[in-house]
């Protein structure tokens, strides 16, 4: 194993023009060889997008294995990038919620989708004004890869934690406006957590609720990070802060609000998401699924 780890950070450390090359290569391979998850990638977005014709589709597609093709370099990448040039491919946009939130004296709940490059958003932590910031990440089967992603997302100050340690750090620190937690948050429960779902995408969808719950709990800000390509290897992140519609947030009123927001920007960029993962595998294990329309 300390071979690979030391092969891949040699790797990391070629340019990204040379990486990309290798990006070429997969996505040939994956499209038109392998085929990787391509029979669930086509239900997704057929499923997704009942209104597109065959031939949208099918470029959504081609495009969609081009970008996750680079996302699998520019995750290598992570591995030695530094501040300055993930700062410079990375652009931050409306900053100023991140300022606003330590004057109100609140913590953050950062919400993120599966939109490319989603890794990169981590020297975030070199430029808000808050002291702490937490990459929230889920335990993978590989010991290797979970040891290696925690590496990545302890760069630049960050201090990465295990969804299960999640809430009981947020309650034993103080909410002073010094701390925030970076989630990642379409991720899709197992069959036996399912317990609340809406309509995401023209489908009912299983969710987790467990920042939702935090919403409500506590005086939070909450804030939805808006992915953009804009081209290969430079992406742009906005900010835009959630607010409750009466005085404090109700329950479920947070996850509604992000797949509205999640579901605004995966209609202006289809290609973007990660549409090889089984979002919707566990649907009929819904035990409460609200119907109305996000």
């Amino acid at each position: 194993m300390n071979f690979l780890i030391k092969i891949l950070y040699l790797i990391s450390k070629l340019p990204l023009k040379i990486l990309y090359i290798f990006s070429d290569v997969i996505f040939f391979l994956n499209y038109y060889i392998v085929g990787y998850r391509k029979k669930v990638i086509t239900q997704n977005l057929y499923n997704s997008f009942p209104e597109k014709t065959d031939e949208e589709i099918k470029e959504i597609r081609k495009k969609f294995y081009l970008n996750f093709s680079d996302y699998l370099v520019e995750t290598v990448k992570s591995f030695s990038i530094s501040e300055t040039e993930a700062r410079v491919r990375m652009q931050h946009i409306n900053q100023d919620v991140f300022h606003e939130a330590q004057k109100e004296g609140k913590n953050i709940i950062l919400l993120a989708g599966h939109v490319f490059n989603w890794e990169w958003i981590n020297a975030l932590a070199k430029i808000v004004p808050q002291n702490h910031c937490h990459p929230v990440y889920r335990k993978v089967n590989s010991d290797f890869w979970e040891n290696q992603m925690k590496k990545v997302r302890n760069k630049f100050g960050n201090e990465a934690l295990e969804a299960n340690e999640v809430i009981l750090n947020i309650f034993r620190n103080k909410n002073d406006g010094d701390s925030i937690y970076m989630f990642v948050a379409d991720q899709t429960p197992h069959s036996s957590h399912v317990n609340y779902g809406l309509e995401f995408l023209n489908q009912r969808t299983p969710v987790f609720v467990g920042y939702d719950k935090l919403a409500t709990r506590m005086d939070l800000a909450i804030i939805y990070c808006e992915m953009k390509k804009v081209k290969r290897s430079f992406y742009q992140v906005n900010y835009h802060r959630i607010y409750p519609d009466g005085e404090k947030f109700v329950e479920h009123e947070v996850v509604k609000k992000f797949h509205k927001l999640l579901e605004n920007t995966l209609r202006k960029r289809p290609d973007n998401y990660l549409w090889s993962h089984r979002k919707w595998k566990y649907q009929d294990s819904i035990k409460n699924f609200d119907s109305e329309k996000i």
